[in-house]
């Protein structure tokens, strides 16, 4: 069993709240914290909590800015810790559990949407990955550095020389300030190998950021 308790597709949810967030990606083990302080958001963590406490984090991909068209693909996480602040905000991490396809949305009286996930294409994400075909450190480093000159991005070269290769990939993919659409592809990459090669790919596009950032 892993750590969240989450062993194959039928132990998920048949229907995902959905958080429709540009540029925020969050992959299978992976933590992404969030600050809620919308209504229909805080209505959501309301409803999660006393449930299965379960989000789906999904990018807008066009469409109305209230009710934005979502991508196809998004990644479920479940709120591993919740504070609340003095003035109503909610302070939520979500850790990564399984991808879904975006099967059917719901017609629903919720202030938030849900939708009905496909959780097959993506059942290997609720197993330890196979990290052996992952390419070298040095590739991935040396992609880094000349993205990093021309982007003038402030990054923790220690943590890069010794974070766990998984863990400096989904970083990286979710730190870089590339176009929402890219983000997408890293996040649909079949398998963290093939999400490194996708990252090193546009890290040696040199595409211009468009403000700096630091990666930790």
């Amino acid at each position: 069993m892993t750590r969240l308790g989450y062993r194959k597709i039928s132990d998920l949810s048949e229907t995902l709240a959905v958080f429709p967030l540009t540029g925020a990606l969050l992959f299978p083990r992976w933590s992404l914290p969030l600050n809620i302080f919308e209504p229909r958001y805080l209505n959501m963590i309301d409803d999660v909590m006393s449930g299965n406490r379960l989000i789906g984090m999904i990018q807008p991909v066009g469409g109305d800015k209230q009710a934005p068209i979502l991508a196809d693909v998004g990644c479920a996480g479940r709120v591993t810790s919740y504070s609340e602040t003095e003035d109503g905000r909610y302070l939520i991490n979500l850790t990564g559990v399984c991808r879904f396809g975006l099967a059917e949305e719901l017609n629903v009286t919720t202030p938030y949407r849900q939708v009905k996930p496909d959780w097959t294409t993506f059942e290997a994400d609720l197993t330890p990955p196979d990290l052996s075909c992952l390419p070298e450190r040095d590739r991935l480093a040396g992609a880094l550095r000349k993205y990093v000159s021309t982007n003038e991005m402030e990054v923790d070269w220690e943590a890069v020389d010794t974070a766990p290769l998984e863990t400096l990939v989904n970083a990286l993919s979710a730190g870089c300030p590339f176009a929402p659409m890219e983000k997408q592809a890293l996040l649909e990459a079949p398998t963290v190998a093939a999400r490194c090669e996708a990252l090193i790919a546009l890290l040696d596009m040199d595409v211009p950021g468009d403000d700096s950032s630091t990666l930790q």
